[in-house]
């Protein structure tokens, strides 16, 4: 049987939380993912925890939530996260030990297979790439260290478009289920402010759903990239998501 991973880049609690916050869940709503991959979860707020609820209720599904924060001062800032409804086996985390940044993984159990669900988020998008590439690499051998799972996906913001070099280390053993455009939306904060104003609106692909293994996937798209109907400017985040229909092949 098909199931669908979706994945966004929360943006914090910046920007209007409170307002956009709803457009997230209506959108959860129609996708109706049965795993849901989240980088920037607001700590302090807990949008994670609030995601979990609000998420089980909008789908009727009881989903589990597996957290990350970052490392040092920004342990109290900002994390990674998953919701899923699958039963989850163990989860671990890695420190890639530059600028706070890490990765978790959650294994689950998936119609009697084992799959391990990787978030993540890389460095900022006007730094040195090499950085991201170094980052790339820990993952990988980060990955290819734990055994015994079937299949993996990895979900974050790569911060890079897929003719870069860390995209293409990542391609060279993962498989993108897409590369439409995903950065960055129009979402102003009360001020009128956007994100990375240096750029043009969905100019990029950089946030991922990457696949390795026995999945085959049957249908992808972005997500999440729909304005308020009463405010152009009010999105559910300052990134589009991505989604994914995947099975087991």
């Amino acid at each position: 049987m098909p199931f669908r991973v979706a994945f966004l880049n929360l943006e914090q609690d910046h920007k209007r939380w409170e307002q956009r916050r709803s457009l997230i869940v209506d959108e959860l709503a129609a996708l109706n993912p049965d795993i849901f991959a989240m980088n920037e979860v607001c700590i302090p707020k807990q949008t994670g925890r609030w995601l979990q609820q609000e998420a089980s209720r909008a789908t009727g599904k009881r989903f589990a939530l597996v957290q990350q924060s970052k490392t040092n001062t920004g342990s109290r800032v900002e994390g990674e996260g998953v919701l899923t409804r699958f039963p989850i086996l163990e989860t671990a985390n890695l420190d890639y030990q530059t600028l706070d940044y890490v990765a978790l993984v959650a294994r689950m159990e998936i119609e009697g297979r084992l799959l391990d669900v990787y978030v993540t988020h890389l460095y900022r998008s006007r730094g040195d790439e090499s950085l991201r590439e170094f980052q790339v690499q820990q993952l990988l051998e980060w990955i290819d260290s734990r055994d015994g799972a079937d299949a993996q996906i990895v979900c974050g913001d790569f911060n890079a478009p897929p003719d870069r070099p860390s995209a293409k280390r990542m391609a060279e053993s993962f498989r993108p289920t897409q590369g439409a455009p995903t950065a960055f939306t129009p979402l102003a904060d009360e001020r009128g402010g956007i994100s990375h104003p240096y750029w043009e609106r969905f100019d990029r692909s950089i946030d991922y759903i990457w696949v390795r293994g026995p999945l085959e996937c049957t249908a992808s798209a972005v997500g999440f990239d729909k304005p308020h109907p009463g405010d152009a400017t009010l999105w559910p985040s300052d990134h589009a998501g991505v989604w994914a229909d995947l099975r087991w092949a």
